[in-house]
């Protein structure tokens, strides 16, 4: 059954509303009708389930009959950062991150990526990715909302990597193979580096490993960078995550 979205300030202890683009979907397209079971998240890790009471285009309420955390979020905190590339690229990547379990997603700006647009069309692609990413959580089944702070600079992402435990850049002039890389404990916090067109260049990864990332290897074949992104995400779930 879908899951649907819904604020922790919308849910209280037996009952809970939905509103805006959820509600009506439920209302118009799936048309639920009171009495229809239903399941909503809070975007915080809690589930719950529950029965329609009153159904509109504008507003559902809902009649609480449990709740529990949720068991589709990955045991691995996992943050991806990913150098600025068009817009339907960056689109393909944090749909398909956001349903490998990732909890952070930073987009940043570095030498080789495209050039930075104004501030204003920032702004809206930063709010296009954040629906992208909740649409992808309620495909997905998941129950925690994924972090999408605005675009970057290089140098920031590596002053915000202080607090992980294990850093990595995934960069194609490395020589470490994945299979080098050491396990995780029960709470690490994991940063990944992914770069643009063109790769990282030499200074960007000696100023990474300056703060502790190391460099891996995604194989002989050069990749695209959206590729790269999806397949390094993946590969970090199944070594160090759920999968």
């Amino acid at each position: 059954m879908q899951k649907f979205f819904t604020p922790p300030e919308c849910i209280d202890k037996e009952k809970a509303v939905i509103k805006g683009q959820d509600a009506k979907h439920i209302y118009k397209v799936l048309r639920l009708a009171p009495g229809d079971p239903i399941h909503l998240t809070n975007g915080d890790g809690m589930d719950y389930e529950g029965k329609i009471l009153t159904t509109g285009p504008n507003l559902i309420q809902v009649c609480l009959t449990g709740q529990h955390p949720s068991a589709t979020e990955s045991s691995l905190s996992l943050t991806v950062c990913c150098a600025m590339l068009k817009d339907k690229k960056m689109d393909l990547v944090i749909k398909h991150l956001t349903q490998l379990g990732i909890v952070e997603w930073i987009p940043f700006f570095c030498e080789r990526s495209i050039p930075t647009p104004d501030s204003k069309r920032l702004l809206k692609r930063v709010q296009r990715w954040d629906i992208i990413a909740k649409e992808s959580i309620k495909q997905c089944q998941r129950s925690c909302c994924v972090s999408i702070p605005e675009p970057k600079r290089f140098q920031e992402v590596l002053d915000l990597s202080g607090s992980f435990h294990q850093k990595i850049a995934f960069w194609e002039k490395s020589s470490h193979p994945l299979t080098q890389l050491p396990p995780a404990s029960p709470d690490s916090r994991v940063i990944i580096l992914i770069g643009p067109e063109g790769g990282f260049t030499d200074r960007e990864i000696k100023f990474a490993q300056a703060t502790g990332f190391k460099a891996y290897t995604l194989g002989p074949r050069i990749l695209r960078a959206e590729t790269a992104a999806i397949c390094a995400t993946t590969l970090i779930q199944h070594l160090l995550g759920d999968i």
